[in-house]
């Protein structure tokens, strides 16, 4: 993984000085600071050195000197790749990006197995194609200024030029130049996903598929010489991903965030002592989040709801803890509850939505979920991989009807049923319980929620979209009407100060009331 900062266009050399500020922005995202100087393309990378490591190096350029490019993300198929396209000069998957582009051209887009955002540039031309991996597990934004193009992996490093900061979005590719704005087209449109192939509706037939599926996810995620650990909640997902890794992968470490004596961490002290893996705990005590913390939390995330910055807070302590711990990759749970009904929205909406309701909540994974992991992780020289993500596992569950999805009173019960052999009994049992809300550190940051406008207002990240309600809140205050939702979050609106006001007593009244109830320590 890796941060790219790019310049194109006349005077490119002359504006070192914007350069070096947008490498300074994401440069957190890597070990090295690696370039490429041309009289009118700047290109650079903050490198996470994970594959190849000595030979890799950013920006890449073709044999012949034509081409480079800068690679964030990672190509898990890259070995399959290399002997369909012939000898290479290194061993790394950034190469084989490059040459799968040019040799197959947005073909090959759709060949590459991985999460990533690329910027190839043509040398002569300063013509440069860009593309993001499917579901926007790794970002890419844009901006124009001073008639060049500025190309970066986060808003916070094209915030200062004062123009309008753009997105790549999922699944979309296309070319500019300095001249002119990106011309950006889907290479693959997720709100297509599964309509090629019948739905599966056999049970057996199902789970036998989505256990293929997500082992064969893992497997690719963990073909690594790293140690690799596992982002455990204590949930459904993040168990069912440890129990995977630990069965793949001779080498792995558990992490787990919350507070001492909650249900997350003694479930998942439980399995980790079960399946004999090595467990760090990170204890985080609500009092201890301070505004600072939330302040830093808002700037890193660069998110536009206010729930996801609650966790980006929480987050941000998990992923120093793993980068402490000398670990450079790690694999979490996200999006299965997107993929296989999670959340109550699901059984809520009308039939004529659900479909719509599971591919609108994937197109804005980038923007949410997504967004969040990638930020907190990076910022902190972690790569985080998400196998339920996986290209295949879109695919399929997209084929699952609701009814294999929530059944029996659960939520994911497709999971629970294709794993029943390989999770134990108080994991397939346990209901989800998020572990900001069930830890109480949700209601201590949401102190701090009507501070959080400010602050992204500080950051410069209005260049880029306003902050706004929660979209489970928008569809659940319009009774789950899909249509009426999706509209009325268009445009984009913050809560009211009314709102804020009720949102702000309710979080006092529970700081206040579990302040009174705290048990004194014994001596």
């Amino acid at each position: 993984m890796c941060g790219i900062a790019v310049v194109l266009g006349p005077g490119a050399a002359a504006d070192a000085a914007t350069f070096e500020a947008m490498l300074g922005a994401v440069a957190a995202r890597g070990e090295r600071i690696e370039t490429r100087r041309a009289p009118e393309a700047l290109l650079g990378t903050a490198r996470l050195c994970i594959v190849d490591r000595e030979h890799a190096v950013q920006p890449w350029a073709s044999a012949d000197g034509r081409w480079t490019i800068n690679l964030n993300g990672e190509i898990f198929n890259h070995a399959q790749l290399r002997a369909e396209l012939g000898p290479t000069r290194t061993l790394g998957d950034t190469e084989v990006a490059l040459e799968a582009v040019l040799a197959w051209g947005e073909d090959g887009l759709r060949r590459l197995r991985g999460e990533f955002a690329l910027a190839v540039v043509e040398t002569a031309t300063r013509r440069v194609f860009l593309a993001r991996d499917p579901v926007g597990v790794k970002p890419l934004y844009w901006a124009r200024h001073d008639g060049r193009l500025h190309v970066a992996s986060e808003i916070k490093a094209l915030a200062g030029l004062g123009a309008r900061v753009h997105e790549v979005p999922p699944g979309h590719c296309g070319w500019a130049d300095p001249a002119t704005d990106p011309e950006l087209h889907p290479y693959l449109d997720l709100y297509r996903l599964g309509e090629s192939r019948p739905p599966i509706l056999d049970v057996e037939e199902a789970a036998a598929a989505v256990r293929a599926t997500f082992t064969d996810a893992v497997a690719c995620r963990v073909d690594t010489d790293l140690r690799v650990g596992v982002v455990l909640s204590g949930g459904l997902d993040s168990s069912l991903t440890l129990t995977q890794v630990h069965a793949l992968h001779p080498d792995c470490v558990a992490f787990t965030v919350g507070t001492e004596g909650s249900e997350d961490v003694a479930y998942a002290r439980r399995l980790c002592a079960d399946l004999g893996v090595e467990h760090v705990v990170v204890p985080v005590r609500p009092a201890s989040i301070g505004l600072r913390e939330v302040r830093e939390a808002v700037r890193v995330s660069e998110l536009t709801e206010y729930g996801d910055i609650i966790n980006a807070v929480v987050s941000r302590r998990l992923f120093a803890a793993v980068h402490a711990a000398g670990v450079k990759v790690v694999l979490t749970g996200d999006g299965s509850d997107e993929l296989f009904g999670g959340y109550d929205m699901y059984r809520r909406v009308g039939a004529d939505d659900v479909r719509r309701l599971f591919l609108h909540k994937l197109a804005y994974l980038s923007h949410t979920e997504l967004q969040r992991v990638d930020r907190t992780s990076m910022s902190q020289c972690v790569e985080a991989r998400v196998p339920f993500l996986d290209p295949a596992m879109l695919e399929l569950a997209m084929r699952l009807p609701r009814e294999l999805k929530i059944r029996d009173g659960y939520e994911k019960w497709i999971l629970r049923h294709a794993f029943a052999d390989v999770l134990p009994d108080y994991v397939l049992a346990r209901h989800k319980n998020p572990m900001s809300h069930s830890s109480g550190l949700h209601e201590r940051v949401r102190l701090f929620r009507p501070l959080f406008r400010r602050f992204y207002r500080e950051a410069g990240y209005e260049c880029f979209a306003p902050l706004q309600r929660d979209f489970s809140e928008v569809l659940r205050d319009h009774g789950f009407d899909l249509d009426a939702a999706v509209a009325a979050a268009r445009p984009a609106r913050d809560l009211t100060v009314a709102e804020h006001a009720r949102d702000l007593a309710g979080a006092l009244r529970w700081n206040v009331v579990h302040a009174v109830r705290r048990p004194r320590s014994v001596v």
